[in-house]
């Protein structure tokens, strides 16, 4: 039997607390110990989820073989090399580095010491995505919505890499095609001159895909949704909800072709006699309750483990970042 996996925690605020509950949960992980910049978040930390707090990162890499940064996204980079530098692996929570350079330098390093990383786009891990993942789909046309109120969390960094970070991922993923062509347009409503807080972006790719999103955290409501339009299936997915469901062509094209014919040969004379709801076939995917923090952390234990590719390279980790740079790049500075 395997033993579990020493692993340590660094950065105890929100995030680094729930990586900390979730590793305490995991039998294939041993909770090593946190680490945090704060003697008190540390020892909080370490409390709530029987650990130790350690006072030197230096001795918390000393007895782990990987790490979850949750840090400052500043601070990527310093602490990733650190890890790297020592051999341990890591899991790097999104964006894996306020910009490219950064997260250049974080992937060059982990390709010359062998060392695994992984970036925590935890919505690859949301189970309406990894249900959607089932479907073999080429996309013609995607859109995307992520708005909800402000958390006053994050509020240092743009809305792009806060929060459209997660649906750029996804896109890139679902696209498969390098970007052609990027158009955005983004307002600073906080702070003017200050990161953007809404923002709406048009990715063309070089096979044809357009990808519409939008992002905003000065919403009044929450709503995190995707819908894909390909030649063969419509597919709409709720992240928050975690449901998805898809409408099929080959299932639905006859009926509706079948409607069209009657009403143009005359045979339907009352057009409320048509719903087009009632003609369409829905299926809806099923769906896993695991929970996506989870699914993660076994996914990276496991890539760690049988040293394999992480689920999230580094390098799909940089060309997100790529992407968000370009389309804060786009937006007219005047509208800033």
């Amino acid at each position: 039997m395997t033993s579990p996996l020493s692993v340590g925690v660094i950065g105890c605020g929100r995030m680094g607390r729930l990586h900390a509950r979730v590793c305490s949960q995991i039998p294939q992980i041993k909770l090593a110990g946190v680490y945090d910049v704060s003697p008190d978040a540390a020892a909080a930390t370490a409390g709530q989820f029987s650990t130790r707090a350690y006072e030197k990162i230096d001795a918390l890499l000393a007895d782990v073989a990987a790490v979850v940064i949750a840090a400052p996204t500043n601070q990527h980079l310093e602490l990733a090399k650190q890890c790297i530098e020592r051999g341990v692996a890591c899991l790097i929570e999104k964006p894996l580095a306020g910009d490219s350079k950064s997260a250049r330098q974080i992937v060059d390093l982990a390709r010359q010491r062998g060392v695994c990383v992984q970036v925590g786009h935890i919505e690859r891990f949301n189970p309406a995505v990894r249900a959607m993942g089932n479907l073999d789909i080429r996309p013609r046309f995607i859109e995307v919505t992520r708005i909800s109120p402000l958390t006053f969390r994050s509020i240092d960094v743009g809305v792009v890499l806060d929060m459209m970070i997660h649906d750029i991922d996804i896109v890139l993923r679902l696209a498969a095609s390098p970007v052609a062509r990027v158009d955005a347009v983004g307002v600073s409503v906080i702070e003017a001159g200050a990161p953007e807080d809404i923002c709406n972006a048009r990715l063309t790719f070089e096979n044809g895909c357009v990808a519409n999103l939008t992002a905003s955290r000065l919403a009044l409501k929450t709503e995190r949704k995707l819908r894909v339009f390909s030649a063969n299936c419509y597919i709409s997915l709720d992240y928050q909800k975690k449901h998805a469901m898809v409408a099929r062509r080959g299932e639905n094209l006859k009926a509706i072709r079948d409607a069209v014919a009657r009403l143009r040969a005359g045979e339907v004379k009352d057009l409320s006699e048509l719903n087009f709801s009632e003609l369409v076939q829905i299926e809806e995917l099923a769906i896993d309750d695991v929970e996506p923090l989870r699914a993660e952390w076994e996914s990276f234990v496991d890539s760690v483990v049988r040293r394999e590719l992480a689920a999230v390279t580094a390098e799909e980790g940089l060309a997100a970042v790529e992407v968000a740079e370009r389309i804060v790049g786009a937006m007219k500075p005047e509208m800033l």
